[in-house]
């Protein structure tokens, strides 16, 4: 059901502050009116007073912003599907990333900075979110809520140390198949962009299976490196602990080749690999590189119309009929001040 409530454009407290005022000089106009018709004779009409008073007060009404406000199911949206996989085995714990910045910070965490970037480049478009480990697993279908998947990208974390098997590149392979070939049965007009997140890293002794399979649904994909190729110490991570954490520093993961603690590395050969495996371009996120303006040439300029379940609500402002009643209040001041100057000639 349609309802009826103030949403002030420059915010409740600008707004309210600057309404007030308003007000306040409505209220100063009619005492001042008072007073002067009480303590000796004035030129100013009680049309006049009237007149003003109201012009304070519809000045007041139109800062406030009255708006309508509707509830919708339907929305339109751009028909480019965004697939988003993020690496979270054991190697992205290791703080030897930059994003845009100096400053170093875990892998993860240059993950999490790029999921936002990909979900602010791609306005109004659906997305689909799945992280990979030991494997794959689709944590966020496809929807057009671009804060659910910001929202997942904040609770992304490695995978303890206990059941971490070593680094496989090709465990999405299988989850982002079924991902890919449903939205594109679902939706086969849409423009289907993917997002491989990861340090590139393997370490497991079976070799990796290409991604070109995916070229068949996928219209253009991006390998993103985090890390470095310099490396550093992967910290040992217990149950429950996030990457960053004060807890994971003190431990690291040894080599059992040396004994010493374990050295991982941006792997940059198999994050071009994979990026020609789908027919797509490597990026290297670092001080100077992040993903705020690397989108895909190939998204859609179509539109269409999706329905959800979940009710949302729109505002829309209805300052209009405020904006012709101040217009005559202001024609009628502008010809009293001409009638009043001429009687002065």
């Amino acid at each position: 059901m349609s309802g009826f409530t103030f949403s002030p454009a420059l915010g409740w407290i600008a707004g309210g502050i600057i309404a007030g005022l308003l007000v306040v000089l409505a209220v100063v106009e009619v005492v001042q009116f008072v007073r002067r018709n009480n303590a000796y004779a004035t030129d100013e009409t009680v049309w006049a007073c009237v007149r003003r008073t109201l012009m304070l007060v519809v000045a007041a009404l139109m800062v406030l912003t009255p708006s309508v406000v509707a509830p919708t199911t339907s929305r339109a949206i751009n028909a480019t599907d965004v697939i988003i996989a993020v690496d979270t085995t054991g190697s992205m714990a290791v703080s030897d990333a930059h994003y845009g910045s100096d400053e170093t910070i875990s892998r993860i965490e240059a993950a999490r900075k790029a999921v936002h970037d990909v979900t602010a480049s791609y306005s109004d478009a659906s997305f689909a979110a799945l992280r990979f480990g030991a494997s794959g697993t689709l944590d966020v279908p496809l929807t057009p809520d671009a804060p659910a998947i910001d929202n997942w990208a904040d609770t992304l974390s490695v995978e303890s140390t206990s059941v971490s098997s070593g680094s496989s590149l090709d465990a999405p392979i299988d989850q982002l198949l079924v991902t890919a070939k449903s939205i594109r049965d679902a939706h086969p007009d849409d423009a289907i962009v993917l997002y491989l997140i990861t340090d590139g890293e393997q370490t497991s002794n079976v070799a990796r299976r290409s991604f070109s399979s995916l070229r068949q649904y996928v219209d253009d994909g991006f390998t993103v490196g985090v890390g470095s190729t310099q490396g550093g110490k992967i910290p040992v991570i217990a149950d429950g602990v996030s990457a960053g954490d004060s807890s994971t520093t003190d431990q690291w993961v040894t080599d059992p080749d040396t004994g010493e603690p374990g050295i991982s590395k941006m792997d940059e050969t198999n994050l071009k690999d994979i990026a020609d495996e789908i027919s797509g371009t490597y990026i290297a996120v670092n001080e100077s590189n992040t993903l705020a303006d690397q989108t895909s040439d190939k998204t859609s300029g179509q539109w269409r119309v999706t329905t959800t379940a979940k009710e949302r609500t729109r505002t829309t402002a209805v300052v209009w009929p405020l904006a012709i009643v101040m217009a005559v209040l202001l024609a009628c001041e502008l010809g009293a001040w001409i009638a009043a100057s001429r009687r002065l000639l």
